[in-house]
């Protein structure tokens, strides 16, 4: 008794269904969590990987099959069938597609929310729309942000850290203490919020260990925020060919402990601001 080609389909279905769950959940192709809103981009990941891999197990063992299955047999030299539409099988393959993407787009939409791309401003930190204008008031002056992407974790405090690209480099200033590195120093923990801004070209700013990337724009000054969560040295790369020495723009995010990065505001602020009220020396 002959194996219905319906009950053939669906096994095979289902067997490509649970291989694309156990790759999307047991082989990790990023690198290591560093930061609040690294787990949630890794949500989205996995949904990504899965999909992906049932489609090139289900697409790749179909063309070998085909390969196999409809071969040129020795000796045969006459032409193939001719075989002329088959509506059944056309909707199917563009209405399997078309839930795939409709589902991926509804699904990366609330992804991008949830890590903070659609958030209030105002909402201790968190960011703007992308691409909206909004005016904001930051040390007394009113400063136009065009957009950026990340949340400022729990309500906390949240360090202000100044941020310029330029070709080749990126300029960190800390505000609040008068330093300037070419480093970024930042605490475990604690929110960091990069007014970011391009003297230049468009550069972007990515840390891959974050899970970020903020694009930073000549004249149109753009936010990112991020809770460090893993304490440890993670390379920045402006990820926007900018340039011949494009892939030489790096620079690296240290993330101390709290008690090791004040120890490095105390040794690398200047020593008129090290001395005055407010600024304990230790």
């Amino acid at each position: 008794m002959a194996v219905p080609p319906a009950l053939i389909t669906l096994l095979i279905g289902v067997v490509l269904t649970l291989a694309g769950l156990w790759v999307g959940h047991n082989v990790n192709l990023l690198p290591v969590e560093a930061s609040s809103n690294a787990p949630v981009y890794d949500d989205l990941f996995v949904v990504l990987f899965s999909i992906g891999t049932i489609l090139f197990l289900g697409i790749t063992g179909l063309i070998v099959y085909s390969l196999v299955r409809f071969r040129r047999r020795t000796g045969d030299t006459g032409d193939g069938l001719a075989i002329e539409g088959n509506l059944p099988l056309e909707i199917v393959w563009t209405a399997i597609p078309a839930v795939v993407v409709l589902f991926v787009g509804i699904y990366s939409y609330d992804i991008y929310e949830r890590m903070g791309g659609m958030a209030s401003l105002h909402d201790h930190g968190a960011m703007a729309p992308m691409v909206e204008q909004v005016s904001v008031q930051s040390s007394g002056q009113d400063e136009r942000i065009w957009g950026g992407i990340g949340r400022s974790g729990d309500g906390g405090a949240v360090l202000p850290v100044d941020v310029t690209a330029m070709q080749f480099a990126f300029i960190f200033h800390y505000p609040g203490a008068e330093i300037t590195s070419g480093e970024l120093h930042v605490p475990l923990g604690q929110s960091v919020e990069l007014h970011m801004e391009a003297r230049d070209v468009i550069h972007a700013f990515w840390v891959p260990q974050f899970r970020l990337k903020q694009d930073v724009i000549p004249g149109q000054p753009t936010v990112l925020t991020f809770t460090p969560t893993r304490a440890g040295s993670y390379p920045i790369v402006c990820a926007e060919l900018c340039g011949p020495y494009h892939g030489g723009m790096r620079s690296t995010v240290v993330v101390h402990e709290p008690e090791a990065f004040e120890a490095w505001l105390q040794s690398n602020r200047p020593a008129t601001v090290a001395a005055a009220p407010g600024h304990p020396t230790g």
